[in-house]
């Protein structure tokens, strides 16, 4: 069973060591150039490419390290230039014209040009392409390939994240096919073989356009259960969990042989609404949900002393944060009055359709017991990743779903009434787009707090809790990033004394 966090769309961030070591540096005298770093994941992808659905486990693999962007998402939540040497924008906002580096060339050989950005980008809008960056793109009116380094863009209206929304696009050969199960990127590593279910094996590319990989070769070993992953580390058959799923486990890596880092995750448990349908397309119903659910309890019996209260789809890490946590308080009396002023007081049934993975079922069955206290059924319907994706997000065929959201600055999404759980708030929709069109980053964080506070009033969903984003590693390894910063899991730097 494959699971998969839901992907989509600043700030800085901390990380914070747990236990002696360093979780990031430069190569030891005694490391080994040729070493191969086993990565121990939960997230195997369902797919090679980023346009088609392949969830998680590709972002966590491949970006960066085997496909690049024109701007790079550093784990510490910055934007930086990778493929593009430099960028020019016009006064009104409206041209960005990118001039590439003139060094980088694809695994198969061909050099990176203009055409192969145009074609990487159109592949992120196409009619068939599923990534949740698509509607992110809808600004662009034409892009023009003068010559084979300069790629220039026409918006039709200002976008002042446009430059953050290329880090998310990979650029791909446009003579590349199909590439759900091959690759061609400009990363220091080749994709060497995916056994599926098993193993993913990326190996060093030594005509990288970059400084060389750390180490010969990376093998994500993926995993259906968090205890033989905890097992696989323990006996060596890992070196480093890219995100342990339960605070119960770490003791046994409270020693010396072992580096345990909590970084800053960006990852929303959410109870999701299908905001379109009844009961839940009355904002009262939803309230009333939210205030029966003791998040607190449900959090510490998760995650014990992990994790952090949010009251929002907003993480703190995000410039827009504000602490909204006491806008749906837990209680009882007013949950059961809010169902009542919905013409609910003898409660209702719905269906949670709930991933297999964990935590979700020990999540689902914690809302049941709490939603039973004011007369609300919860039918927990059990289904895997790959159905969670097809059924809820495809099809929006569903009433209500747990789903974690891992990335930054999603907040946007409840300004789309198409996206899957079906917010429809004109006025969020204005703020949104009237956000992007910011001329200024106070401008945009003014207009995107309005969204923070109007989301959480009208309870679009419930946001039980913020994730830990805790790393364990073999006290031997060095360099590799623990804020897992959009589910990214950076490889190159890691080396092994």
């Amino acid at each position: 069973m494959r699971r998969t966090r839901f992907l989509g769309a600043l700030g800085a961030v901390a990380t914070l060591a747990l236990v002696a070591g360093c979780a990031s540096g430069a190569s030891d005298d005694t490391a080994s150039e040729d070493a191969t770093i086993a990565i121990g994941s939960l997230y195997e992808p369902t797919n090679l490419s980023n346009t088609q659905g392949g969830g998680q486990g590709v972002t966590e693999a491949l970006t960066g390290n085997v496909y690049e962007g024109l701007y790079r998402l550093t784990d510490d939540g910055e934007v930086e230039p990778l493929l593009a040497e430099d960028a020019q924008v016009s006064d009104d906002g409206l041209t960005y014209t990118i001039t590439l580096r003139d060094d980088v060339t694809f695994h198969s050989g061909d050099p990176l040009t203009s055409a192969d950005v145009k074609s990487s980008v159109e592949a992120v809008t196409a009619e068939d392409s599923v990534s949740a960056r698509k509607s992110s793109f809808a600004t662009i009116e034409d892009i023009a390939t003068p010559d084979d380094r300069t790629v220039v863009f026409t918006l039709s209206q200002r976008s002042i994240s446009f430059l953050y929304n290329l880090s998310y696009v990979w650029i791909v050969n446009d003579e590349a096919g199909d590439i759900t199960s091959t690759e061609d990127g400009t990363g220091p590593y080749t994709l060497d073989e995916w056994k599926k279910g098993s193993t993913l094996t990326l190996t060093r590319w030594d005509d990288y356009w970059g400084e060389a990989a750390e180490n010969g070769e990376v093998v994500y070993t993926y995993f259906t259960d968090a205890t033989a992953e905890n097992n696989a580390l323990l006996t060596g058959e890992i070196d480093v969990i890219t995100s342990v799923q339960s605070p119960d486990s770490l003791a046994q890596f409270d020693n010396d042989d072992y580096v345990i880092s909590e970084g800053t995750s960006t990852t929303k448990e959410l109870l999701a609404f299908n905001d379109r349908t009844a009961p839940f397309d009355n904002a009262l119903v939803r309230k009333a949900i939210y205030s029966a659910i003791d998040t607190a309890k449900l959090l510490d019996s998760i995650w014990g002393d992990y994790g952090t209260l949010i009251g929002s789809m907003v993480p703190p890490t995000d410039p827009w944060y504000e602490d909204l946590t006491s806008v749906n308080p837990y209680d009882v009396a007013l949950s059961k009055d809010l169902l009542a002023q919905a013409g609910y007081a003898e409660g209702f049934t719905f269906t949670l359709d709930t991933p297999s993975y964990d935590p979700h079922p020990a999540v689902a069955e914690f809302l049941q017991s709490q939603l039973a206290e004011v007369g609300i059924t919860v039918e927990i319907n059990t289904i895997s990743a790959d159905e969670w994706y097809t059924k809820v997000f495809k099809e929006q065929d569903f009433e209500a779903t747990l789903q974690e959201h891992v990335n930054d600055r999603d907040v946007v999404w409840y300004g789309n009434p198409d996206f899957y759980w079906g917010y429809d708030d004109a006025q969020v929709q204005q703020w949104v787009a009237q956000a992007e069109q910011a001329a200024t980053t106070d401008e945009q964080t003014a207009l995107l707090t309005q969204v923070n506070e109007k989301i959480a009033e009208d309870a679009a969903s419930v946001w039980l809790y913020l994730y830990p984003q805790l790393v364990v590693a073999s006290s031997d390894l060095s360099g590799y990033p623990v804020n897992g910063l959009n589910s990214q899991f950076f490889a190159y730097d890691i080396v092994k004394s």
